[in-house]
């Protein structure tokens, strides 16, 4: 790029290239910020509304910090259930055929469409004081994983599906006929290629489980300390008329989420420099 003249400030940096020009861009920008950026700006702001101190307050008074320790804990475990679930039912859905395969590959997207308060409800009905099968996980944190590995299924199968049907199957069979085993090959070809896929979609199974109250919200109990979900906690916090403190938990649970997701940003485009440089 040509150094700008003397005494003139260079505003290439502000060139737009693409098809869709600067009313385009202008009208997403706009729409993300009426969207997105104003009411996160708004609940940041009304965080601080007692100063730092007061949101520091907030964040660390023993009851908010049980239940972000609990929610994460419990979306940690969901994360790496779904990681190796996801990929064992993506890895069956399109290495294998078998009867109703149709059906089972629609009802993998059933979470993203049912509304979570109802799976909280057949949940509550399957695992709960009645439970006709004798299973009560009601008001238990193996309640509260089964509730979110429900909501969040789709996300890691979602994700490596793609992978898996794009995949060069001749290099796994070559592996073979060269005398690796199956658990070799899937470890030394198939999963090195898989991993991008499966820790974005764990990831995104992740952010989605730090936030999640619907599918919680009956089976877990919200019982202080043992299982309330800081979402939860959060709407407790809005009952009792402390907005302040509901809103900078809330700023925590963001800022969590933010990082899960930008950190997978990163090991996404360093996964697709790592792929360019190999062609």
């Amino acid at each position: 790029m040509p150094a700008a003249a003397p005494g003139r400030v260079n505003w290439s940096w502000l060139r737009v290239t693409g098809s869709v020009g600067p009313l385009g861009i202008a009208t997403a920008v706009l729409w993300l910020s009426i969207i997105v950026l104003l009411p996160l700006a708004a609940l940041t702001v009304t965080s601080f509304d007692n100063g730092w101190s007061g949101f520091w307050d907030a964040v660390t008074a023993p009851a908010a910090l049980d239940s972000l320790r609990i929610t994460i804990l419990v979306s940690v475990v969901v994360a790496v259930i779904n990681v190796v679930m996801g990929t064992l039912i993506a890895w069956v859905l399109v290495r294998d055929e078998f009867p109703g395969k149709g059906v089972v590959n629609a009802l993998i997207d059933l979470p993203f469409a049912l509304p979570t308060i109802v799976a909280s409800i057949v949940l509550l009905s399957l695992y709960g004081p009645q439970s006709p099968i004798d299973i009560h996980l009601n008001a238990t944190q193996p309640g509260l994983i089964v509730a979110l590995a429900f909501v969040t299924l789709p996300f890691v199968v979602r994700s490596v599906q793609p992978v898996l049907i794009e995949a060069d199957r001749e290099v796994e069979q070559a592996a073979l006929s060269l005398g690796a085993d199956n658990w070799t090959t899937f470890r030394r070809i198939v999963l090195p290629t898989l991993a991008p896929a499966v820790i974005s979609g764990g990831g995104l199974a992740f952010a989605r489980a730090i936030g999640e109250y619907g599918s919680v919200v009956l089976i877990g109990g919200a019982i202080p300390r043992k299982t309330e979900m800081a979402s939860q906690y959060i709407q407790k916090q809005i009952e009792i008329d402390r907005p302040v403190n509901a809103a900078a938990v809330s700023v925590t649970l963001l800022a969590i989420s933010f990082v899960a997701l930008f950190v997978l940003r990163l090991l996404a485009e360093r996964s697709a420099r790592k792929e360019q440089a190999a062609r």
